[in-house]
């Protein structure tokens, strides 16, 4: 039996291997794959897209990429060992030539980072919705400091979930290893709204611009 995450995949995904890029969702503390993949049609990027369940079962039919320890500060050991179990369905359902665009939620918008933070060369428009990064070091973070990739991140203004601590390692780490594109919303909380949706779709389509879609 498979060791890999499990997934729901668009009706295109056997387009993958032609359209360049495909978009990877990673869903936040307690939901599940079935969760972002509804995004897909109100941002109407017309590309593959897969929506992964988090390695860590929580019951009642939610997952998690890892535990919440002390809020805002997780434990590295098991977001590594997040990181790796999303690179290893990666590298088992996607052409080594097709970019990744993580688009992730909460603890998700975290693990987009961390496949940003770890390979960046298979990643193009990093997308964190309502998320943070991990602190410490990561074993990409000097060659994404000097090359800037394109990351978005969005969160509501009332947002109360993400503690203060994460986000202001988030302010900090981001403008110094990415070229950023950074987003507030007035009065969204722990959410996500067409406005941040709408500016979701132009970071993204702005990146796919600037590679070669439909080749082989």
């Amino acid at each position: 039996m498979s060791n890999l995450l499990s997934e729901v995949r668009s009706s295109n995904w056997d387009d993958a291997g032609e359209s360049g890029a495909v978009l990877v969702f990673l869903h936040g503390f307690g939901s599940n794959e079935h969760d972002l993949g509804s995004l897909a049609e109100p941002l109407g990027l017309d590309l593959p897209w897969a929506s992964l369940r988090a390695p860590l079962e929580l019951g009642h039919g939610g997952a998690a990429w890892f535990q919440i320890t002390t809020p805002g500060v997780p434990d590295a050991a098991p977001v590594q060992a997040a990181t790796a179990a999303i690179w290893a369905w990666i590298d088992a359902n996607v052409d080594t030539a097709t970019k990744i665009i993580p688009i992730g939620f909460s603890q998700g918008g975290l693990m987009a980072s961390q496949l940003l933070r770890t390979r960046p060369e298979r990643v193009l428009a990093t997308t964190i919705l309502g998320g943070f990064v991990l602190g410490g070091t990561q074993p990409a973070d000097e060659i994404i400091a000097a090359q800037r990739p394109t990351v978005f991140w969005g969160r509501g203004t009332e947002d109360r979930v993400i503690a203060p601590v994460a986000i202001e390692r988030t302010a900090k780490f981001l403008p110094e290893h990415s070229t950023l594109t950074a987003h507030t919303y007035p009065g969204l909380a722990h959410g996500i709204n067409m406005d941040e949706l709408n500016d979701v779709r132009s970071h993204i389509t702005a990146q796919l611009d600037l590679i070669p879609l439909g080749k082989s």
